[in-house]
């Protein structure tokens, strides 16, 4: 059974960073896409950031520069740095496994049940 647990979330004020962290277990995520999603309320579910591997990595406009994707395969976690935060980043926070394109969209196989980022002017 594939499970993926989003923790690292909270409360910060604009310019603020957090790391979000996401344990998989049950799921081998070598040779596909991982991503990190985010939705707001009243919003539909956005694509943040993919990785297939520390040199394949996708960012949506909005958060380049100020987000980095990355793994650590010997402890099967997935990370989200997220520097520089802004109002508009306050969402809440999924991880995603298993695609193999169209890796901004919300097509994957697994997620998790997401954590809350919000940012304060």
């Amino acid at each position: 059974q594939v499970q993926l647990v989003e923790s690292g979330g909270g409360s910060v004020q604009a310019g603020g960073s957090l790391r979000l962290s996401c344990a998989v277990s049950g799921y081998t995520y070598s040779a596909t896409y991982m991503g990190w999603f985010r939705q707001a309320p009243g919003k539909e579910r956005e694509g943040v950031a993919a990785i297939i591997s520390s040199f394949d990595t996708t960012y949506a406009d909005s958060v380049k520069g100020r987000f980095t994707i990355s793994k650590d395969n010997a402890k099967n976690t997935l990370y989200l740095q997220m520097n520089s935060l802004k109002p508009e980043d306050t969402a809440m926070y999924y991880c995603a496994a298993d695609r193999v394109d169209w890796v901004l969209t919300p097509g994957y196989k697994y997620w998790g049940q997401g954590t809350q980022v919000t940012v304060s002017s």
